[in-house]
């Protein structure tokens, strides 16, 4: 078997992570996690939206569209809506004062960014097997030995300590937390990027 580490590509940027942890309390004392209705894992603080538009992060545009193979049968299905990431250019004015607006600022200067959330994924649970439009910027922010994202047959734990990975979404993967404690990713869309 061909394992292919380079769908997560480390970048050439770096944050402070005991910024991020405080910027990341500060913005639950501001707001917290919001889901979708009938799916109890999954949370989302988003950082952009389409300007003007708060409506652009609610329901399943917290979400957007991805393809899974939900059954035995391995027919792919999609689910949810489609988004149109570009779009999703204007920095949320409630959080300016954090530390996420410098990071989003320095991201913004070397990608092509769509959405940029704050994702939570709970201790003991895990996303479905599913692919997405788009690659995916990683900052961990808190994280556990236990989280480990697979893409394809290759897993990998992504360290909390100011790291920007961009991971290899458009290909079949998953996210699980093993730990006791929230697993908690800045991640954001990333429009410009391509895969060797």
């Amino acid at each position: 078997m061909n394992l292919n580490f380079n769908d997560f590509q480390k970048q050439d940027v770096k944050f402070d992570i005991d910024k991020l942890q405080e910027a990341y309390k500060e913005l639950l004392a501001i707001k917290g996690f919001t889901g979708i209705d009938g799916i109890s894992n999954f949370g989302a603080i988003s950082l952009t939206q389409i300007p003007g538009d708060p409506d652009s992060i609610k329901g399943h545009k917290a979400r957007g569209v991805f393809w899974t193979k939900p059954d035995s049968s391995g027919k792919e299905a999609i689910r949810d809506e489609m988004i149109d990431e570009a779009a999703y250019s204007e920095f949320i004015k409630d959080y300016k004062e954090t530390y996420f607006k410098e990071v989003f600022d320095v991201l913004s200067s070397k990608y092509k960014l769509g959405r940029v959330r704050i994702l939570l994924k709970q201790p003991r649970s895990t996303l479905s097997w599913h692919r997405d439009p788009e690659p995916r910027l990683h900052i961990p922010i808190i994280t556990n030995p236990g989280s480990i994202m697979v893409i394809d047959n290759v897993a990998k734990h992504m360290p909390a300590d100011g790291s920007v990975w961009i991971t290899n979404n458009t290909k079949y993967h998953n996210a699980f937390n093993g730990g006791e404690e929230n697993r908690i990713h800045l991640v954001a869309c990333v429009l410009d990027y391509k895969f060797n």
